[in-house]
């Protein structure tokens, strides 16, 4: 279990994000034309796992925006967004903002993903929900950086998932 915060007041997550150097957990997720997907789709391609409560939040929304700039100068890298939101949430959004350069994903069916990947809340006013976390893979697979940010209201570290990618 790993514990953040939302404006100071501690949340306590399922567990604990992948360890980096270890195979990511398979996931079955939902796009926005409503297809599953799974890790595997993504195979031979770096992955950046953008995960987070909700886009129809501030933090959330700009963390989806900021990552589809940055994809659009990645090569061989796709850029997912994870959220417990509707399929049409993200639809709604991304198509509002011109967003076309990362791929959105919803846990919406059986939220194994949150579970799997150890980041759903379990207490808290967004219990249930996902933590804000990256994940970054490289082509195989294999975590190659995390971050579980400490603050929810807090944007990640955009940096640091973007230099693991090239280390």
């Amino acid at each position: 279990m790993a514990t953040v915060t939302l404006k100071g007041n501690p949340i306590n997550t399922s567990g604990e994000l992948p360890k980096v150097g270890t195979k990511a957990p398979d996931f079955k997720l939902t796009a926005t034309d409503l297809s599953s997907k799974s890790l595997s789709d993504f195979k031979g391609s770096k992955v950046v796992l953008n995960i987070f409560p909700s886009v129809d939040t501030g933090t959330c929304a700009q963390s989806v925006r900021q990552f589809n700039k940055d994809a659009s100068e990645l090569e061989n890298t796709k850029v997912l967004c994870i959220s417990h939101d509707l399929p049409f949430a993200h639809a709604r959004f991304c198509g509002a903002e011109g967003l076309n350069n990362v791929i959105s994903l919803s846990d919406f069916k059986d939220g194994s993903f949150g579970k799997n990947y150890g980041l759903n809340f379990i207490d808290g006013p967004l219990e249930a929900l996902h933590s804000r976390c990256v994940v970054v893979l490289d082509e195989s697979g294999t975590v190659v950086h995390t971050e579980q940010v400490a603050e929810i209201v807090d944007e990640p570290n955009y940096k640091a998932a973007l230099e693991a990618l090239n280390a």
